[in-house]
């Protein structure tokens, strides 16, 4: 896994869909991204990042249900695979509210990103 490199906070309830430099981040124009930035908040549950083996190739649940997903995010915790809040079932973040396991990094190729659901984090990895 990637070292992190900084953690940044965003408007409660904005959890997913991050955006390349220039377009919105959460709803957060770049120029609010880069005060954000620079008033880094840290996260408190990053000793909780393991070594995780993805636990499917696709959000676990919507594979079971027969479903489909937007986005993937993975559990860090665990390596559970669940779908984005854009998706309708939310499965990454059902994850959180059973286990508590607190961080998920996107899942999708290209993107290096994670949130803390617990201290409303933004992370992105080195």
């Amino acid at each position: 896994m990637a070292s992190l490199a900084f953690v940044f906070p965003l408007t409660p309830g904005k959890t997913e869909e991050w955006r390349a430099w220039g377009e919105d981040i959460q709803g957060v124009r770049r120029s609010e991204y880069e005060e954000h930035r620079h008033m880094t908040q840290q996260c408190s549950h990053l000793d909780q990042i393991r070594e995780v083996t993805p636990s499917a190739n696709g959000c676990e649940d919507c594979l079971k249900t027969g479903d489909t997903w937007l986005h993937l995010r993975l559990c860090l915790t665990c390596g559970h695979v669940g779908c984005c809040d854009s998706s309708k079932n939310k499965h990454a973040t059902k994850h959180f509210h059973a286990t508590n396991h607190p961080i998920i990094q996107s899942f999708e190729p290209g993107e290096d990103w994670g949130w803390c659901y617990i201290d409303q984090v933004m992370l992105e990895f080195a």
